[in-house]
């Protein structure tokens, strides 16, 4: 059940090769203990008992902050989602104010599925920027103005007495791919997300690879362009600098003047040909990054989520081009390059599943 998440009694005795009616006695069983929850369901047209773990043994909270938005999540043990919130930030956001907003909105959340505040067991938070691991604290001042110096976990175990973990985006993402995206199955695999900022989280072996800081995947920072255009870390031609969103949006303000990177794929998917230009260009830019990983951790399968992705092929393709000529290996054994599958949820649900997953290594 911790693996799915969920299933009907129909799918419970496929997976466990027991008849029916075992699997109906012992989830009655489990039931009146409360172990599990069931419920009714439709599937094909066919009713039928969806089974997860019960809510009694507790609750999981998950934040993911973006230069532009926050989400929201509550979850049961299950990784089932119970509720969840969006809401768009000011682009220069503080982390006092915002961590002000995750606890209301987390009490307005409990209210919603009628509990307290006391089942919540621990709480994941995603943000797009390198972090310390042992700390929590942004590993680079300037990187999420407004969050350095912030001990994001120590604050919010202070207001839930609760465990509290924070980790970043791209690494959240990866894990949601891995679990139930576009990686699932796969071994060894890299996540690139390309929003305003661009991030990658690495899969080696089954695992996050967060590295012995915890700032592995940083490929925004990779040196793309020597003594190229400044990026917001400080350095010069960085990846993010030349093709990440803030870049794209520049590039196009003479052309289409203040817009929003969703829009320039809007435009892009319509044919606009300075943004189909603009989002070809970044996808260069960025598959020569995507080869010097493939050439470095040897993926079987390099996974593009993020705004820029849904831009699809126009992304894609130069992308996959640019690693298909710089990659090291012959092109039979290559990494498959694939848009993500979960879009903008992606680092949410892999903040809950992270949130679950620690849950139980604490409880043993």
């Amino acid at each position: 059940m911790k693996k799915h998440g969920g299933l009907t009694q129909v799918e419970l005795a496929g997976a466990t090769g027991l008849s029916p009616a075992s699997v109906s006695n012992i989830v009655k069983e489990l039931s009146s203990s409360g172990i599990l929850h069931t419920a009714p369901s439709t599937r094909s047209g066919r009713r039928a008992q969806y089974v997860t773990l019960a809510r009694r043994l507790g609750l999981v909270a998950a934040v993911d902050f973006s230069e532009r938005h926050m989400r929201v999540a509550l979850a049961d043990s299950a990784q089932t989602i119970l509720a969840e919130k969006h809401m768009p930030l000011a682009r220069d956001h503080r982390a006092d104010n915002e961590l002000d907003r995750t606890m209301m909105m987390l009490a307005d959340m409990l209210d919603s599925v009628d509990a307290g505040m006391d089942e919540v067991l621990t709480l994941c938070v995603g943000l797009p920027a390198p972090l310390v691991r042992t700390t929590g604290v942004i590993a680079r001042r300037g990187i999420l103005r407004g969050w350095d110096g912030i001990p994001v976990a120590e604050v919010l175990e202070r207001r839930l007495n609760r465990r509290v973990f924070v980790d970043n985006s791209s690494n959240l993402a990866a894990l949601a791919e891995h679990r139930y995206g576009s990686s699932r199955g796969i071994n060894t695999s890299i996540f690139i997300n390309v929003d305003d900022g661009i991030g990658a989280g690495l899969i080696l072996n089954g695992e996050v690879f967060r590295g012995r800081n915890g700032t592995a995947g940083e490929v925004g920072h990779m040196t793309i362009l020597e003594n190229g255009p400044l990026c917001r870390c400080g350095s010069r031609g960085c990846l993010e600098a030349i093709a990440g969103g803030a870049a794209i949006l520049e590039g196009l303000r003479d052309h289409l003047g203040s817009l929003k990177l969703n829009e320039v794929v809007v435009h892009a998917m319509a044919g606009d040909a300075a943004c189909l230009r603009a989002v070809a260009d970044a996808g260069r830019h960025i598959g020569i990054a995507a080869a010097n990983l493939s050439n470095v951790f040897d993926p079987e399968r390099i996974v593009v989520g993020g705004q820029l992705a849904r831009a699809g092929e126009i992304l894609l393709g130069p992308l996959r081009h640019t690693v298909e000529r710089s990659v090291i290996v012959e092109q039979e054994i290559m990494p498959d390059i694939v848009q993500g599958q979960l879009g903008n949820r992606a680092a949410l649900l892999g903040a809950v599943a992270h949130a679950v997953d620690s849950m139980h290594i604490a409880t043993g």
